[in-house]
């Protein structure tokens, strides 16, 4: 099978009959570290994973036509979501799903509705905190704003300053001696409001202004925002060995990239399919996914439902079709820290390059049971991809991903999985040079039924 978005390296794609190379697929992984820096923002991200499809044959449809029942690849944008499916030329309506979830938010600095703000001559941008972020690792580091800009028409446009134009400066240590003995403490409002200039003359409409003329356009044209910082220190390979990746926001534009290269991989391989393979990427997860773009919102059920009655399926097909459907929710996970190894469960110690991982909490923090391993088992198995297991140390809180809630929302089987890494929600996060590419491969054997 071929893979249309990966670079021309020789590189074996996702989903071929020799999945998993002795050592990690560069091509793959390249691709990856290109695809997160085209994609600052949940809005460049579906776009960047859209163009990948279309060069596999899928086309948009809009929410607001009439679906039709033909088969092939098609594919729904809303805001920061995506969802892409493939209908075999076989499929009846009755047909079950087999889905990707994931996510295409980051923890980040958003700028706020008035923007422009500052004080002693310096000039500043108003933002707040997005999700859950490690906030002294937005320190001291290069910043450039991403989005996308609303006109008065109501289409929007997408905008990357990628340069470095903001940066939030830490304060001397000689000014703060006790920052050495009692850490580091941040108040969220005072201490992480980014310089972006100097001047005493602060102006309302300065910073929309700027961003306008940076898109080609007039500042009056631009009526809203949806705005974000991001590091603009590219993604890299690191160690002796380049064994690990160091890059932002693959929390969780790994899975996505992952995601959206498995299911091109699967509608092009001319392979007999038994479901309709699905990719969902959704916004907001870092904040509860609760929104028209989020897991909890209501764009994935509409999608499949439609997509059974667009192919002449009546209530009782839907409801045969979901009984049927498996949904994978990849998200990232954590590896064994070196330096904090008593935070992690004393006998799961996840390691990077080790596979992907099954994430377990029998609280339902993650929704994978007894019966969704054994699936995620056999797509591994047919993959030739090894897996290992995750569960929280039992005096540390879980977290959580789109996984439960996919399946309360929808009622299907669901499986919380992803890579393991370090440093996570930090602006520049850890991963193995492997695991993307063995994430892709289970991912493509999974979709494939």
């Amino acid at each position: 099978m071929s893979e249309p978005a990966r670079p021309p390296s020789g590189a074996t794609p996702p989903g071929s009959a020799s999945r998993v190379p002795a050592a990690f697929d560069r091509g793959h992984t390249d691709d990856l570290m290109s695809f997160l820096t085209a994609s600052p923002s949940p809005y460049h991200a579906v776009a960047n994973a859209a163009e990948r499809l279309e060069k596999a044959g899928f086309r948009q449809v809009a929410e607001t036509d009439a679906w039709d029942g033909t088969s092939g690849g098609k594919y729904v944008l809303r805001g920061g979501a995506i969802v892409a499916w493939y209908v075999p030329e076989d499929a009846a309506p009755h047909t079950p799903f087999r889905i990707v979830g994931a996510h295409t938010d980051s923890p980040n600095l958003r700028v706020k509705p008035l923007p422009d703000t500052g004080a002693h001559g310096w000039r500043q941008v108003a933002v707040e905190i997005y999700g859950g972020p490690l906030l002294n690792s937005w320190l001291d580091r290069d910043l450039g704003i991403a989005g996308r800009l609303t006109l008065r028409d109501g289409s929007t446009r997408l905008i990357d300053v990628g340069r470095p134009l903001l940066r939030v400066p830490q304060l001397a240590i000689h000014l703060d001696r006790a920052v050495s003995s009692e850490g580091l403490k941040l108040d969220k409002q005072r201490h992480l409001q980014p310089v972006w200039g100097l001047g005493n003359d602060v102006r309302d409409g300065d910073l929309i202004a700027f961003l306008a003329e940076s898109a080609g356009l007039a500042a009056d044209q631009v009526t809203g925002w949806d705005l974000m910082t991001h590091s603009v220190e590219p993604p890299a390979y690191l160690g002796r060995d380049e064994e690990l990746v160091a890059g932002p926001r693959m929390d969780n534009l790994l899975s996505v990239h992952a995601g959206t290269a498995a299911l091109a991989a699967v509608a092009t391989g001319g392979t007999a399919l038994p479901c309709i393979p699905v990719l969902a990427a959704f916004d907001h997860e870092e904040n509860g996914s609760q929104s028209d773009t989020g897991a909890d919102g209501p764009l994935l059920g509409s999608v499949l439902e439609r997509s059974v009655f667009a192919r002449g399926g009546t209530y009782e097909d839907r409801a045969r079709a979901f009984a049927g459907t498996v949904c994978l929710s990849s998200d990232t996970g954590h590896a064994v820290h070196p330096n904090y190894a008593e935070r992690h469960d004393p006998t799961h110690h996840p390691r990077v390059n080790g596979g992907p991982i099954l994430k377990v909490n029998v609280n339902n923090r993650y929704a994978t049971d007894g019966t969704g391993r054994a699936v995620f088992a056999a797509a591994c198995e047919k993959a030739g991809v090894p897996f290992q297991s995750f569960v929280s140390n039992n005096s540390m809180p879980c977290g959580t991903t789109i996984g439960p809630i996919t399946a309360a929302r929808h009622g299907i089987r669901t499986v919380d999985i992803g890579v393991a890494i370090l440093s996570m929600h930090s602006a520049r996060e850890l991963s193995g040079a492997d695991d993307p590419y063995l994430l892709a491969n289970a991912l493509a054997a999974f979709l494939e039924g």
